[in-house]
């Protein structure tokens, strides 16, 4: 499946670009640690399974869930994403790429537009890019709190995009959901080792090298 067939690339960020699946992991441990080593391992998996889902909707099913406590107050949840996002962003920033990313994304945006749709906070997110010196390669990054879906239907409306010439790839079943409802390609990013999230008739790659021409 080479790059150079797609009139656009849609890009997941974690997982796809950067190596900073495991990144995230880690907080989300480190945010409930408090509560527990059995509370810490229910939201591990969790959000392990639900790759590409917003934190805010993680925090909301922890808290409703695993913690069995009231609904998250707005300043609960803005006090639980500032912490959230002490633990990752440098640490994202700093995150090796996905072997090949780099490469592909300055390769194709010479001719192709590329997009971000992850499930990062958008304002995160772009400060993210913009530190990691990708802005310049991408027409739009976007974020939580649309949904992937959303925000794939919305590219492929404003750029005049057919879904058939249009590659999504991701490492969650969000990002494989998202193409799929707006009937797009889709390629499966896998690091490797890990367990495959995705239905039995969808390519998969280790790394993005084989998409390098």
């Amino acid at each position: 499946m080479k790059s150079f067939n797609w009139q656009a690339i849609i890009f997941d960020f974690d997982g796809v670009i950067a190596e900073s699946g495991k990144i995230k992991t880690q907080a989300f441990a480190e945010l409930y640690r408090p509560y527990g080593d059995e509370i810490v391992a229910q939201v591990v998996q969790f959000h392990t399974q639900n790759g590409g889902m917003s934190r805010y909707r993680k925090f909301r099913h922890f808290q409703e869930h695993f913690l069995h406590k009231p609904p998250l107050t707005e300043a609960e949840e803005k006090a639980l994403d500032i912490r959230f996002s002490e633990l990752v962003v440098e640490a994202v920033i700093a995150a090796e790429a996905v072997p090949g990313a780099i490469e592909l994304i300055q390769q194709q945006a010479e001719r192709i537009p590329l997009f971000v749709a992850s499930g990062t906070p958008e304002n995160e997110l772009k400060v993210i890019i913009e530190r990691r010196g990708l802005k310049p390669y991408f027409k739009e990054v976007r974020g939580s709190p649309a949904l992937k879906k959303t925000i794939v239907a919305e590219i492929l409306a404003k750029y005049a995009l057919k879904p058939d010439t249009v590659l999504v790839i991701g490492d969650a079943m969000a990002d494989y959901e998202g193409a799929t409802a707006n009937n797009t390609a889709f390629l499966g990013r896998i690091f490797p080792g890990d367990s495959n999230p995705f239905p039995a008739h969808i390519n998969t790659i280790p790394d993005l090298r084989c998409l390098v021409t």
